[in-house]
Order: C-alpha cells, then sequence, then structure tokens
C-alpha cells in the first residue's frame, strides 16, 4: 500500500509575500537594462543638477526620440530612481540619486556594473555545462562586459578610501610607500588600484599582475593615459608565479578568492615580501556563518561566486574553492598555512574586509 502523502497547508498570505519579493527581484533585472540606457544616452546626465524636467525637455537635453525617453521616465519613476511630480508632470533626479546614477566620480556609482549580471546571462550555457561536469570556467572565457562591469564596480570604491583609510590602517605602510619601495598588486585586473597608488606615492614603483591579457592591455593604456608608465609596469602572470623583487607591499584586491591554489599564492607572497614588508588582503565583506550573511550584499557576492569565483577556482585546479563570502576564519587559516603569523583585520565597509598580513 502506497504511502499517503500529505498536501501542504499553503499560507496564502507568505505564499504572495515571497511572489512579490521575486517579481521585486524580476523588477531589478529588468531596471538594470534601464539603468544601462541612461547611462549611455546620457539621460542621467540630462537629469543631474537640472531640477525638475518635463520628458521633452530631458529628450531634448539628450538628444533621444521623447516617446522612449518618457517611458524610461516612467519607469524609473515607478522603480524610485528618479523622483515625479504629478502637479507638474515633470522627472528629477535628486542629488542622491545622482551620486549612484550620474556622478562618475562617486564612491556609490553603479551603472557599469549592470555589465556583469549581463555576463553571466551571456555566459548561462557555460553555467549549466559548469554545474552538470564539475569543470571550471576561467575568468578570460567569460563575455568581455564582466572584466569591464567588475573593474568598473571597484574602481570608485578603491578610489574613495584605499589611499586615505586601507593603507593608514595599515602600520607603517604609509610611511614606507613615501620612502619608496617595491610594491605588488597581485590580480590587478584593469590597474585601478595600482594606478591610485602609484599616484599617491611618487617615490614606489608598482607592479600589476594578471592572468587575463585583455585586462593587461587596459592596464597599460590607463597607466599611459594618466602619465604613470615610468612608475608602473603590468605583466602576465600567475599569483604563485610573479618575479621576486623583495616587495615592501603585496596587495590581493578582491583576488584570493578567486585562486585555485590561495596557499600557494600566500606561500608565494611569502617567498617574495622584503623583511618588515606586508601583505594588504582585500576580499569581500563577510561573516564566517552562513547564517550571518543572510543579507542583500551576500546575495550578491553568493551569486557573483557561483558563477564567476568559483568557477575560476576550479579552472585553476580547485584545491582550496573559498568563494566570495569566505570570512575572516578560513582566509587567516590560508596565511598560516603558507607560514604567516600575524593576520590582523586593519578596515572594513559594507563591501570589503581590509587585512594586514606580515610573517
Amino acid at each position: 500500500m502506497e504511502a499517503l502523502v500529505e498536501t501542504p497547508v499553503i499560507d496564502q498570505e507568505k505564499l504572495e509575500a515571497f511572489a512579490m519579493r521575486a517579481i521585486g527581484d524580476l523588477g531589478a533585472g529588468y531596471t538594470g537594462v534601464m539603468v544601462s540606457l541612461g547611462c549611455k544616452l546620457g539621460l542621467y546626465r540630462a537629469l543631474a543638477g537640472a531640477g525638475p524636467l518635463s520628458a521633452k525637455e530631458v529628450a531634448a537635453r539628450a538628444e533621444c526620440a521623447e516617446r522612449y525617453v518618457r517611458e524610461w521616465l516612467n519607469a524609473q519613476a515607478a522603480g524610485g530612481y528618479i523622483s515625479y511630480h504629478a502637479s507638474s508632470d515633470t522627472y528629477e533626479l535628486l542629488p542622491e540619486q545622482a551620486m549612484v546614477l550620474a556622478d562618475e566620480e562617486s564612491p556609490f556609482y553603479i551603472p557599469h556594473a549592470w555589465n556583469v549580471p549581463a555576463s553571466m546571462w551571456f555566459d548561462e550555457e557555460k553555467a549549466l555545462n559548469a554545474f552538470r561536469t564539475g569543470r571550471g570556467v576561467a575568468w578570460g572565457e567569460h563575455d568581455g562586459r564582466l572584466a569591464c562591469g567588475v573593474a568598473a564596480f571597484y574602481r570608485n570604491g578603491y578610489r574613495a578610501s584605499l589611499v586615505s583609510q586601507w593603507l593608514p590602517a595599515l602600520d607603517g605602510v604609509v610611511a614606507q610607500l613615501e620612502a619608496g619601495i617595491d610594491v605588488a598588486d597581485v590580480g590587478c585586473g584593469h590597474g585601478h588600484s595600482t594606478l591610485l597608488m602609484a599616484e599617491a606615492f611618487p617615490k614606489s614603483r608598482f607592479h600589476g599582475f594578471d592572468t587575463h591579457a585583455a585586462s593587461i592591455d587596459e592596464a597599460r593604456q590607463s597607466a599611459s593615459a594618466a602619465g604613470l608608465e615610468a612608475q608602473t609596469d603590468f605583466s602576465l602572470a600567475r599569483a604563485d608565479g610573479y618575479p621576486d623583487r623583495r616587495y615592501g607591499l603585496i596587495c590581493f584586491f578582491d583576488t584570493l578568492h578567486d585562486l585555485g591554489d590561495p596557499v600557494a599564492a600566500a606561500r608565494h607572497a611569502a617567498e617574495t615580501l622584503a623583511p618588515g614588508g606586508t601583505v594588504m588582503l582585500v576580499e569581500p565583506f563577510a561573516n564566517d556563518r552562513l547564517e550571518d550573511n543572510l543579507s542583500p550584499v551576500a546575495q550578491l557576492y553568493y551569486a557573483a561566486s557561483t558563477s564567476i569565483c568559483c568557477a575560476h577556482a576550479i579552472s585553476e585546479g580547485g584545491t582550496l574553492v573559498l568563494g566570495a563570502q569566505a570570512g575572516q576564519v578560513r582566509l587567516a587559516e590560508v596565511f598560516r598555512k603558507a607560514g604567516f603569523t600575524h593576520f590582523r583585520r586593519a578596515a572594513e565597509t559594507p563591501f570589503n574586509l581590509i587585512f594586514e598580513v606580515r610573517r
């Protein structure tokens, strides 16, 4: 006789609440497309600092077709991305909204970051295959929008905090940089972090390393445009294979958790670090337990980790796949295994943890 399966009792209120939560997430996906359009078409710039404007005025300022612009404005108003004034049928981008959507120098600026989920959708077949086979997906195998989106997402946050807050939080490091040391930026990507430090500390020399050729090319072009070619160099190298120059500072900016063998990378840092040198480890903010990471920021990081971070680490052999929410305890263990004895949380933001590591 077959066992009877009891039909679950559905709580209608909980069902509707969760369905609306899912609709909200779906709306966020749609809104990302609108944000990208608004950025590339100059619609946010047309609105910024102008006070209330009609759809016709916004369209004229951005040199776009009014009917499309009005529908875009309505979508933005419905999502709370701009304000709508019914009495005058006008739209306004408030100063706080402009910092997120229009000011490209703001640490809160986010439009380019929408390239990341765009690339994740484009690479869905690769992710499906990875899930089914267990194989990895290397950084360079992803759609090109990934590298651009990640670089843009982190650039302004680094600009706001790296030189002014994070480096001063490391004991004695700023004085060493001012005197002149060699610095390694491991997993430098487009080189934004490397160039920020080079500009701030002209007596030091900065070496950026990455395995992604297109990113290294971008970094070299940015160095040339900034007039920092003489002080910087960028080259292809693995995190456990870059040249030994007795570095006074070795930096891992949101990189360690992407590596297939983070212990080997930490060990190589120990071997190439100058006496009295420091490793600066910057990782996505995470608590040590999953139950303490159930938040919107962690939701974003876990999702990216699934398709990007873990996938790349597995492509490198994956002896220890940390993921983007590793937490302090696991990160400290990596460096302990590599022979380091000092591991201190020096600073933190809602998005990053900053550690000072020494032998």
